[in-house]
């Protein structure tokens, strides 16, 4: 399935919600420069993973690297929705540890304004 991104702005953040897979190649070259678009204007960003169906390296690689990238702006990098196939990802590779999961697109959107508070 190809990935199809929506975004939209709640409160301080950019909210990214992702549909498909997130893999090595065209996709995640597409998650990248959606992301950094949306880095432009707003630093604090959600990504939205309720409707990912798979996620590879290439994927994993894509994400983390735009956490990175919204830190080194001065901005913040949620996950919220992932379902458990994902979760399973992020549990077997630690990025559990790395990457900030919420259940919901609002906990996440809280979770960012509390930093940008901070």
């Amino acid at each position: 399935m190809a990935l199809t991104l929506e975004k939209k702005t709640q409160g301080s953040a950019t909210v990214i919600t992702c549909r498909g897979a997130v893999i090595y190649g065209t996709e995640s070259d597409q998650l990248r420069e959606y992301v950094k678009e949306a880095l432009g204007s707003a630093p604090m960003v959600v990504l939205d993973l309720a409707n990912v169906t798979y996620v590879d390296s290439g994927g994993l690689g894509a994400i983390v690297g735009l956490y990175s990238s919204a830190r080194a702006a001065g901005g913040d990098f949620k996950v919220a929705r992932a379902n458990e196939r994902v979760r399973h990802v992020f549990r077997i590779t630690k990025l559990m540890h790395v990457l900030e999961n919420y259940d919901t697109v609002e906990a996440a959107v809280a979770a960012l304004s509390s930093h940008a508070a901070a």
